[in-house]
């Protein structure tokens, strides 16, 4: 048997049930009972500075100066 043959044979079968059994884990990891929480407080993470910015850190203010200043 050629190597194409046996990988051929190989992905049709067992690489089948392996990605169906890591979709299946995903699928639950994703709709766990405690993923809720997190999953809610990354949404809202546009929204965490709805009134004003959120404060620049002075090494960003500082990088901001050296490329204006070029």
């Amino acid at each position: 048997m050629d190597t194409y043959s046996l990988l051929r044979e190989f992905a049709d079968s067992w690489m089948l049930l392996v990605l169906f059994l890591f979709f299946g884990a995903v699928v639950l990891w994703v709709f766990r009972p405690g993923a809720r929480r997190t999953y809610q407080e990354t949404a809202g993470i546009p929204f965490r500075h709805e009134d004003r910015p959120a404060a620049a850190s002075a090494s960003v203010e500082a990088q901001a100066g050296k490329d204006l200043a070029k």
